[in-house]
């Protein structure tokens, strides 16, 4: 038996309504979808630590997640696993008419408009009448604010340069300043927040940044930084909440120092 065989067999096991599993046989798509999500952040971070063994059991564990919806699928007689893989080597096909058909493509940038375009003819195909049609709700809001960016800008409706961004930046600013000034409702500085980080999704896909990436690097660097100053304070031992914002300070400062001489070091 090969093993995907092998896969979707115990899953149909366990989801068997006399000799089943009880919380298998229970769970809907709602109740997996955030093990599923849960799971290819897993793979991610696998990957992000380089480390092949963990990226090898995470994949079985997000292919797993995939003959879970397939097997709920088949049991509500919506569809099956085998028709989840026809579907998607069939629009692999489609999209790529340079490999398996006759297209002739000059680079990579060339392939991606051509990607793209395939993509469009497929939404209108499903009647879809806008250009964001499609972007899931479901994704993180950076992630779906970079989308939404992304396919506004194939059309035309993007800022013609990164700097033009800077300055909505600064106005979006402005505008949430004079809101905490005149003590507007909670509601209101949540919207010009949401304001300000569109603007710097955007920012970032102008200077062809991933948002993602650069705040996980920023996270990162705050947490690396902020060890730092805990660790400084147990050195005189204290903790952070006995030390004052300016103690705090120095040493945050004192990390990004040390920092600094490790990058011109290196």
């Amino acid at each position: 038996m090969r093993p995907i065989d092998r896969l979707l067999e115990i899953m149909a096991t366990l989801r068997d309504p006399r000799r089943g599993c009880a919380w298998d046989r229970e769970q809907t798509f709602a109740t997996i979808a955030p093990y599923t999500i849960e799971e290819a952040y897993e793979v991610a971070d696998a990957i992000d630590h380089g480390d092949m063994a963990a990226l090898k059991d995470e994949l079985g564990d997000l292919l797993f997640q995939v003959v879970f919806h397939a097997q709920m699928a088949k049991d509500g007689d919506a569809f099956t696993f085998d028709d989840v893989a026809t579907a998607i080597a069939d629009k692999m096909v489609r999209r790529h008419p340079h490999v398996f058909g006759d297209a002739a493509v000059r680079d990579a940038e060339t392939q991606t408009v051509a990607w793209e375009a395939t993509k469009a003819e497929e939404r209108a195909a499903k009647g879809h009448d806008s250009v964001l049609d499609g972007v899931a709700r479901a994704l993180p809001p950076m992630t779906r604010a970079l989308k939404l960016q992304n396919r506004a800008a194939r059309v035309g409706f993007d800022w013609p340069q990164a700097a033009d961004v800077l300055a909505k930046i600064a106005e979006e600013a402005a505008e949430i300043k004079y809101e905490i000034d005149v003590a507007a409702p909670h509601e209101r500085l949540e919207d010009e927040m949401g304001d300000i980080l569109f603007a710097c999704v955007n920012l970032a896909r102008k200077l062809k940044i991933d948002p993602e990436r650069a705040l996980k690097r920023a996270n990162a660097k705050f947490d690396r930084r902020f060890r730092h100053v805990e660790a400084g304070l147990r050195a005189d031992g204290r903790r952070p909440e006995d030390a004052t914002l300016d103690e705090m300070e120095a040493l945050w400062v004192d990390a990004k120092t040390i920092e600094r001489k490790g990058e011109a070091g290196q």
